[in-house]
């Protein structure tokens, strides 16, 4: 079953949401606010406060909270130090933490802020402590508010202080500060209505009426502007009865529709102006069809003791007695229903089916209870889930049940890390043996001593060397052959001197000698003439060298720690994770004493709602009963007195008892007598009926009108 309209205030979710935005969509999503703010649009610089941003218009705060204070800790923003403060303080103000959220907000007002985001800031934690009925301490955020605020937030501020200055009595006061805001162009017509409450309160009935007169008439393009006008038609309505004026009464109660909010209540009324007027059947009229509207309204449980009374006016007492057995039924009938309905609400059934309809994905003061659970009488619960408490209270086990959740995720999540942590001191154990041998093989001292003599050799080449150390393999090719053909030519040398036949002739050595020579000098010269970039590359190499011997050096220390350090880390890990075991443990029975304790202080909240409403039937019953015995009393003084008993004529006897469990009609009732008992309005006094204003009207016997309208469904 679907709630009607179970939801908190818009306001309360738009004020607690602008909040957090002050930091997030005022300086990150541009726009008039942000240009009012003295903010332009900015790009999110750092990635850790772009991750909490997205999760927080994905409407999962607790995430955004957890990721943002750990980036916090762990100095990951940089660049976004102040927002993210903000929007930590809009987060905790989103779980109803308005004293935490005020304290960053003081804090950074102390650093400096511009006045318009201050007084922006202050007006919204202003309006949800409003919402969360922390009149005091919302008078004082609102008190903070030094200039004025941009466009239609002005006019807001104004009606919550008219209705902060209401809500502590003082009428006089609320009227002088809404009184500029009916006088300015585009007055809302919350406006209107609050200060026709103010002023009729404070004793200005006249210009009061009038102001909610012009409410009551407006045309209704929206259900929002149709109930208000329905609001403000029963507060006259009822205003009228106080006042003794029932004509008046009837005109204002007719305005009101038969299908909204405010529809029991209006039938109920006309019904006493009707009667009020000496019009028994035309209250008669309002009263049926009342009664066969829910039981679970105090005015349909009214209205079915008002219906037999009704009935005796016109003389119908037969009828009447009959009414009021059903009435009497009725109220038996539903007292068992309620009896059910606490009986399955201490079983668990609601706490469990709320939970059940109404899933979320994490916790958070924004969430709500959209759908009834599957109980026997889920009707009765509709005036449970409209209690204040009753939605605090149930928020607040549904987050323990999210963090016991939590917890036990987390549970896990430690022996997962525990897994982790012993694969990571197993992989590490095999990594340094590993590095261990190649470290060994490398034979770093060698490859230095290697690096030591290369280096002097270089010198010495750079000194006085003729290049042929930097040959490249070419040009060692080339001086090898050259060193063969002296050697050959040595030998031909030998043989032409011993007179060897078939030797070269002395002629043919010394051209042969010649060429070998400028073959050499050649050579030599090309290598004399590369020396310089060669050596210069070669120092290169050997730097470079050097860099990596000492990157290899700088490794093999680094080992060498990690050999000593990280089995300290490891244990370090260890204890933290242990550590963080006992506090789960420790937080886990805690967690399941608070669900428990919340559960019973919930399920107490509804019960006693019902058993209110059960002492109400109660009274309506013993009043229907009393009524119809002072019938039957009547009836037999009546037949007793002198003459008025004829023959076959007598008292009435007592009502047979009709198949459907009702007292059967007494036709012989005294067409004229009148069961006073009954909780009927006299022509002078409006209706007297509490138990039915004690839950349409928390003012009691004091006229709808003195309840404020909350200017909180726009805005």
């Amino acid at each position: 079953m679907r709630l009607r309209s179970s939801r908190w205030p818009g306001s309360a979710l738009r004020a607690a949401a602008a909040f957090a935005c002050i930091g997030a969509a005022f300086v990150y999503g541009g726009g008039a606010a942000a240009a009012e703010a003295g903010f332009g649009p900015r790009a999110v610089q750092d990635p850790y406060f772009g991750q909490p941003l997205f999760d927080f218009y994905q409407d999962r705060y607790f995430s955004a909270l957890t990721e943002l204070m750990a980036s916090q800790q762990l100095g990951r923003m940089p660049h976004h130090v102040d927002e993210a403060e903000i929007l930590r303080g809009g987060l905790f103000l989103s779980y109803g933490l308005h004293r935490e959220a005020a304290d960053i907000f003081q804090r950074l007002i102390d650093q400096g802020a511009p006045p318009g985001v201050r007084d922006r800031a202050w007006y919204y934690l202003a309006k949800i402590r409003y919402q969360r009925g922390l009149a005091a301490e919302a008078e004082q955020a609102l008190d903070r508010v030094r200039g004025r605020l941009p466009g239609e937030l002005e006019v807001d501020r104004a009606l919550l202080k008219g209705n902060l200055l209401m809500r502590r009595g003082d009428y006089a006061a609320a009227a002088q500060v809404l009184e500029p805001l009916v006088d300015s162009d585009g007055a809302s017509l919350y406006a209107r209505y609050n200060l026709g409450v103010a002023l009729v309160r404070s004793g200005s009935v006249a210009r009061g009426s009038e102001l909610l007169d012009e409410v009551g008439v407006v045309p209704g393009t929206t259900e929002e502007i149709r109930s208000l006008r329905d609001k403000a038609n029963v507060a006259l309505g009822f205003a009228a009865l106080r006042d003794k004026d029932a004509e008046r009464a009837k005109v204002y109660l007719e305005r009101v529709r038969l299908t909204g909010l405010m529809a029991n209540k209006a039938l109920l009324g006309y019904g006493w102006a009707a009667e009020a007027m000496n019009d028994p059947k035309s209250a008669l009229v309002s009263w049926l069809e009342l009664s066969g509207r829910d039981g679970g309204d105090a005015a349909v449980l009214e209205s079915r003791l008002a219906v037999p009374y009704a009935l005796a006016q016109i003389g119908a007492e037969g009828q009447a007695l009959q009414q009021y057995g059903a009435a009497i039924h009725a109220y038996d009938d539903e007292s068992a229903s309620l009896d059910e309905s606490i009986a399955d609400i201490r079983g668990g059934k609601l706490l469990e089916g709320l939970v059940a309809s109404n899933p979320g994905e994490e916790m958070g003061w924004f969430w709500n209870i959209d759908r009834l659970p599957p109980m026997r009488h889920a009707a009765h619960l509709v005036g449970v889930l409209a209690l204040h408490d009753f939605q605090e209270g149930f928020k607040n086990y549904r987050d323990l049940l999210f963090l016991a959740r939590n917890l036990r995720l987390w549970e896990s999540k430690m022996d997962t890390f525990g897994d982790m942590l012993v694969n990571r001191r197993q992989a590490y154990a095999v990594r340094l043996a590993q590095l261990g041998m190649q470290a060994r093989d490398a034979g770093l001292a060698r490859l230095e001593a290697r690096q030591a003599a290369l280096e002097t050799e270089l010198q010495a080449e750079a000194q006085g060397g003729d290049g042929a150390a930097f040959a490249d393999a070419h040009e060692r090719a080339l001086a090898a052959r050259i060193e063969r053909a002296r050697a050959a030519l040595r030998r031909l040398e030998v043989a032409g001197a011993a007179g060897i036949d078939g030797a070269p002739g002395e002629g043919a050595r010394r051209e042969a000698a010649d060429r070998l020579r400028r073959v050499d000098g050649a050579l030599g010269w090309q290598l004399g003439q590369e020396l310089p970039s060669r050596l210069w590359d070669t120092r290169k190499q050997m730097r470079q060298i050097a860099v990596e011997l000492a990157q290899a050096h700088d490794r093999q220390q680094r080992l060498a720690r990690a050999q000593q350090e990280e089995p300290q880390r490891f244990d370090g890990f260890a204890q933290r994770i242990q550590a963080l075991q006992e506090r789960i443990q420790a937080l886990k029975p805690r967690v399941a004493q608070l669900i428990v304790q919340q559960r019973q202080a919930v399920e107490e909240l509804a019960v006693a709602e019902l058993q209110q409403q059960k002492e109400d039937l109660v009274a309506y019953g013993n009043q229907a009963r009393f009524a119809v015995a002072q019938i039957f009393d009547r009836a037999n003084r009546a037949a007793a007195a002198p003459g008025a008993a004829r023959s076959g004529e007598g008292p009435p006897a007592a009502p047979a008892e009709a198949p459907d469990g009702q007292p059967a009609a007494v036709p012989n009732a005294a067409p004229n007598s009148v069961p006073d008992a009954v909780p009927k309005a006299a022509p002078d006094a409006a209706p007297s009926a509490a138990p039915a204003d004690r839950r349409s009207d928390p003012q009691g016997a004091e006229p709808p009108a003195a309840e404020p309208a909350d200017d909180h469904v726009k805005r």
